[in-house]
């Protein structure tokens, strides 16, 4: 028997997050590209200045209904037509409404790059919105509300929006609608909200992948550069304002045997210079297993199966008035959530008073920064990310800025970032479960005081 020489180990190679290249097309459309060899699956991401809050009054989820709307057909197509083009291409396509605009998200083979392409262009300049297909996309989000409802995570994060945010803010209502407000979005609402904010000159293509033997600027040409529409002056961004008195609100589901908890508030977005140091001390507190929450909640006491603490961009601008959502999640079961939420502020106290160690810096500056490489091997990481970057107004080298950062920030700048991230009097917690169980020992921790809702 021949046994081959076991392989040997490598130099590490430095690692950098790719820069891209930045350019426009003649009708105004932005593009950022990025040439990554061996990714013969290009993705490609376009950001549309069609934010949530342009949503016209009592038309809540329109957005939604529109980026659904985008592959459901054209002037050349019917739905059917077009899905079978895309699946001839071994392409994927995806679009989805957030705060800050809406993302239409391509995958495919770089070999039929410019036939996936011109159907994105298609579905951008001249979208059918077909009443039919309209009315169906309608009913199936009415569809979808009532599961959403008894789930209990999105309940939970549903009730903790319209907790913090004011009523009049379109943060405090849920992202894609309420059945009062989509029943009453049809064809004529979809087209008026894409004829008054869709347009390549407020839109953003990244393409990333390995552009070898293409010539980009011919197929862009070809494709989205054939998409045309008036320029725009840029939408007003009202300022993110919430109310983070620290209270509790359980949404009582009678015969629950888990509790859903989301306890949260808003923070820095990230352009603030304190943005690195919360990410890890966030990541300290509970952004793993071996986290502070989950020795406690889990490994010590067995509430839980995991608790996660986290930091979620709501939206982020350079001129000051974005937001992040700072969120500790998980479930517990029901006996034990007055105990699990003792516990939890317990931790919350002892890093309060003793602070992060040198050790749980270290692993968690290993666990974010070394996995890095492997984290955007693929295209589609790397596009998201830049999509990220442009959506939120960040400059084009701020994902690779940022784990320089990560891996300079000690121990203080962390704790400190995460304490101010989670005051023990400034949490608002939302509670899923069975309010005759958990009511009286919740009360009974006097973390704030305590609502129930029933709706």
């Amino acid at each position: 028997m021949t046994f081959h020489p076991r392989p040997q180990a490598g130099q590490p190679r430095p690692w950098a997050f790719p820069a891209p290249e930045r350019g426009a097309l003649p009708n105004g459309l932005t593009v950022l590209r990025c040439h990554r060899p061996g990714q013969q699956v290009v993705a490609v991401e376009v950001n549309l200045a069609a934010p949530l809050d342009a949503e016209p009054e009592g038309l809540d989820g329109v957005a939604t209904i529109m980026a659904r709307a985008l592959s459901e057909g054209t002037d050349k197509h019917s739905a059917e037509e077009f899905a079978a083009e895309l699946e001839r291409c071994g392409a994927t396509l995806d679009a989805h409404a957030d705060h800050p605009g809406l993302r239409v998200s391509l995958e495919v083979p770089a070999s039929r790059l410019h036939k996936a392409l011109g159907l994105v262009a298609e579905a951008l300049r001249a979208p059918a919105f077909a009443d039919g297909e309209v009315d169906r996309l309608v009913r199936n989000r009415l569809d979808e509300i009532p599961h959403e409802q008894a789930n209990p995570q999105r309940r939970a994060a549903k009730e903790l929006s319209r907790q913090l945010f004011p009523s009049a803010l379109r943060m405090s209502r849920p992202r894609q609608g309420t059945e009062e407000t989509v029943a009453r979005i049809d064809s004529a609402a979809v087209r008026a909200f894409y004829e008054a904010h869709v347009r390549p000159a407020t839109a953003t293509a990244v393409v990333v992948g390995d552009l070898t033997g293409i010539d980009l600027d011919a197929v862009l040409g070809d494709t989205l550069g054939a998409w045309t529409g008036d320029s725009a002056e840029p939408l007003p961004v009202p300022p993110v304002t919430a109310d983070d008195t620290g209270r509790v609100v359980i949404v009582d589901r009678p015969g629950a045997v888990q509790t859903q908890l989301l306890i949260g508030r808003i923070g820095p977005d990230r352009h603030d210079r304190v943005w690195a140091a919360q990410v890890l001390g966030t990541y300290c507190l509970g952004g793993t297993l071996t986290s502070r929450l989950d020795k406690v909640l889990r490994e010590e006491k067995g509430y839980t199966y995991g608790v996660r603490a986290f930091g979620q961009v709501l939206r982020s601008t350079a001129d000051g008035k974005g937001a992040s959502m700072l969120a500790i999640s998980g479930s517990v079961d029901t006996p034990n959530t007055g105990p699990a939420l003792d516990d939890l502020w317990k931790v919350l106290r002892t890093l309060a008073e003793g602070g992060l160690t040198d050790a749980e810096r270290d692993v968690a500056v290993q666990n974010l920064v070394g996995v890095a490489p492997l984290k955007f091997e693929t295209a589609a990481a790397v596009a998201g990310t830049l999509a990220d970057q442009v959506e939120q107004e960040l400059p084009d080298d701020y994902q690779a800025r940022l784990y320089a950062q990560l891996a300079q920030t000690g121990t203080v700048e962390a704790t400190s970032a995460v304490l101010a991230a989670f005051p023990l009097d400034r949490l608002v917690t939302v509670l899923v479960g069975d309010a005759a169980q958990i009511e009286d020992p919740v009360r009974a921790l006097g973390i704030g005081e305590v609502t129930v809702v029933t709706n």
